[in-house]
This record gives structure tokens, sequence and C-alpha cells, in this order.
């Protein structure tokens, strides 16, 4: 159980919400385990299938307080809401900057501000620990080409320009990747970001895991009311989850590809764990992916420090908290969009 921006987030699956009085509580096999005022929350999320009881479902309806269930792996299932309130303000709102380019591009910019800090950050941080293993030179060189963007970054008032220094950014960034891959050399060769299909392990790796956090984004999202389908720098496409691609941005480099590479770099996923198809396409065995699962869920209870808030939080919970963030920019509660600059 956690608390964070006023939302109550039940993390185990084993959990049953119930209504006493004025309180919402929390309880295992039967037994309290918590307990808080419905007066101090704006949204309850429960990550399990064991559910709530009616009472507390009408309760929160009656005081507009949003009750959304996800599996215990983060896939939103569905939320309960009462009289149209927030959400539709909220939505109305969030189409507004998206439907215009100079308030779009305020929330874009933040965004790949994030992904470019981080990206770097991971360069940084390999110069920083394995620098007798690595080409210092090129991790050096990619890491101040990445500080020089980002103040054109900043400074860039057109969404078509900030797609291209993004676009630069990521060339350089991923130019330096294979760097950082320490161990199984000969398995693991990156040459470039490619996908659909992926052609190599690493890819086929990076691919994978970008799924699982673009679900993750999405799932956030609809918690908080937005939706997850309009972006403000990815264009309406149907079918694609626009907004959670913004926002993915800013966590696949520490997040992500940091994941990715350790899982390799402890030979945890190995070369045997692939196959290639006759038109080259590299695709992950079964077992692999079950691997990896097991030890996301392990990545997401990792906890940190939320680097805007202060607050320590579990990896798994920066998607709800960067919704949130961005929810409460376009109400007009905080001046900007807060992006996730790890540290």
């Amino acid at each position: 159980m956690r608390k964070l921006l006023n939302t109550l987030y039940v993390t185990s699956q084993d959990n049953y919400l119930s209504l006493d009085g004025e309180n919402v509580i929390i309880l295992d096999k039967e037994q309290e385990v918590g307990r808080l005022p419905l007066h101090n929350l704006e949204a309850i999320v429960s990550f399990g299938y064991r559910g709530a009881s009616p009472a507390l479902m009408g309760g929160c309806a009656s005081r507009n307080i949003a009750l959304c269930f996800l599996t215990p792996q983060g896939k939103f299932l569905a939320r309960v809401t009462g009289k149209v309130k927030g959400n539709v303000v909220l939505r109305k709102k969030q189409y507004e900057v998206s439907d215009n380019p100079v308030m779009s591009v305020g929330i874009a910019r933040n965004c790949i501000l994030g992904k470019v800090y981080n990206s770097r950050w991971v360069l940084e941080r390999a110069i920083r620990d394995h620098g007798v293993s690595v080409d210092l030179e090129m991790l050096k060189k990619a890491s101040g080409h990445l500080k020089n963007s980002l103040s054109s970054i900043a400074t860039c008032m057109d969404l078509a320009q900030l797609r291209g220094y993004e676009g630069e950014a990521a060339s350089v960034y991923f130019g330096a990747f294979d760097q950082l891959i320490l161990q199984q050399k000969k398995e693991f060769v990156f040459s470039g970001r490619n996908k659909r299909p992926p052609m190599d392990n690493v890819n086929a790796m990076l691919s994978f895991v970008y799924t699982l956090l673009t679900n993750m984004i999405a799932s956030a999202l609809e918690t908080v009311g937005l939706d997850p389908y309009v972006g403000f720098m990815h264009t309406d496409r149907p079918g694609r989850v626009s907004l959670a691609l913004d926002l993915i941005e800013e966590l696949r480099p520490v997040l992500a590809d940091r994941f990715v590479l350790t899982l390799i770099n402890k030979k945890m996923i190995t070369g045997k764990d692939f196959t290639r198809k006759e038109d080259g396409a590299v695709l992950m065995k079964e077992k692999a992916r079950k691997d990896m699962l097991v030890e996301w869920q392990n990545k997401k209870k990792e906890v940190i420090t939320h680097p805007y808030l202060g607050e320590k939080v579990e990896w798994g919970m920066i998607p709800f908290v960067q919704a949130m963030l961005l929810a409460r920019y376009l109400r007009g509660d905080i001046d900007e969009y807060p992006p996730f600059f790890w540290k």
C-alpha cells in the first residue's frame, strides 16, 4: 500500500478493499492491514483480482474518487467513476492542447529533454563504472553531443524541429550503445536500432521491453483519466497509444535500456534464447520471454527517490507518478510538466 499525490496504490494482489464509514479499509485474508480516510484521496488504484466491495465503489462514486483496477502486472482493467466531473474537463483540455502545436510543444519538449538527459546519464554511468572496458573517447564524444543538444531542445518552439533534434540525439546515443554491452559480445552485437521485425538479439529484447513499458504507461494514463491515444508529439493514429509513446521517451534509457543491458551483462539471457527466421528476423524463445517477465517484475519493485517529488518510489510506480504530474499540469495545478530527470 502506498499513497502518492493523493492517490492510494494497493500493490498486493491478495488485498480486498472495503468501506468503513469514511475510510477505505485494506484487507488481507480478512485481516485489516491498512486504513485511510476517503477525504484525503482523489483516486484508488488496485493491482489485484480480489476487487472491492459494492459499498466502497458507491462511496468512491459519490465522492468523485476514481477507483481503478489493474492486473498484478499493471494491465488496465476498468475504472469506476461517479458523476461526470474532472475527467471530462481534463480530457477536453488534453484534446485542446493536442490540437494546438504551440501548446503541444511545451509538453513534448520536456519529454525529449528527459529522454536526452537520461540517455546522456546512461553513457556517463558507463564511463564512470566501466572506464577500462569501454571506448572512452567514443562515449565521451557522444555524451558531449547529447549535452550540447539539451540547450537547443530547451528553446525549441516547433514540433517538426523538435522531432529532428530527438532523432539526431537517438542516433548518437544508439551509435554508442554497443559499448555498453560488456559481456557476450559475439552473441549480442548492436549496430543500430531496428524493429518490425528486430534483426538481432539486442533489438529483439529492446522491442519486447519497450512494449511492456508502453503498456504500463497506457494503464497509468487511464487511471488518471487521460486518453492514452491522444498525444502531443506522436500524431494520432488508429490503435496507437500516442500519449503513452510521448511519455515513454524519458523512461526508455534509464528503465528499459538499462534493464536490457543488465540481463545481457549478467548473462541472465544468452544467445541460446533466440531463433532466427529465414527472412533474418530474430525471435525470443518462450522461456526467455518468461524469464524476462519475472525479472521485469523484480525490477519494478526496486525503490528509488523520485527526482521531482523527493520521495521513495518503486520503479513500477514511476509511470503512474508521471501520468499524475501531467494531469496536474493540464488542470493548471503546476506551471509545467516536470519530466523524469534521473540522478
